[in-house]
């Protein structure tokens, strides 16, 4: 599912993608594909990712058995592969595949813990991209609440 559209300001932007389309984009497979869609993408400048979050993820028996816990450095993940998908989708189907390699990770805050049964919603913003670099700042949030946040750069492989 991918409807393309001409914003105001001649940003193409596209409503939503489903799996399928964000496994075309990045390479990343089960079990460490951690995004299951995206919405509200508005090419070359922003995306929101979400990822369900399932008592059946394979992180959850080791972290914490007694009460699960989504590690943070999978959110901090799940946030570069909503932005490596808007990427790809933005330079176009020459770089499907194309792995994207972290750079820097900067200013990381967890606020609250990821639990099964809650959605994240991932929203990043492009700050800035020269050649092959990019970098991001992400939100991910529960219910409209922030949970983590963070800067990242990466680069595209390709």
């Amino acid at each position: 599912m991918e409807t393309k559209q001409e914003s105001q300001q001649g940003v193409q932007t596209i409503d939503a993608i489903d799996v399928t389309r964000i496994m075309q984009a990045i390479p990343h497979r089960y079990p460490f594909l951690l995004i299951d869609r995206m919405v509200d993408i508005r090419l070359g400048e922003e995306a929101t990712g979400i990822k369900n979050v399932s008592v059946n993820e394979p992180f959850f028996p080791g972290h914490f058995p007694v009460r699960p816990v989504m590690p943070g450095v999978l959110i901090v993940e799940a946030m570069a592969q909503t932005a490596a998908t808007l990427v790809v989708l933005t330079l176009g189907k020459a770089f499907e595949g194309k792995v994207v390699y972290f750079m820097t990770i900067e200013n990381a805050k967890f606020r609250k813990p990821v639990e099964p049964g809650d959605q994240l919603r991932i929203h990043v913003v492009k700050e800035r991209h020269r050649a092959n670099v990019w970098k991001f700042r992400g939100v991910a949030k529960v219910d409209g609440v922030s949970v983590a946040e963070a800067t990242f750069s990466a680069m595209i492989m390709g």
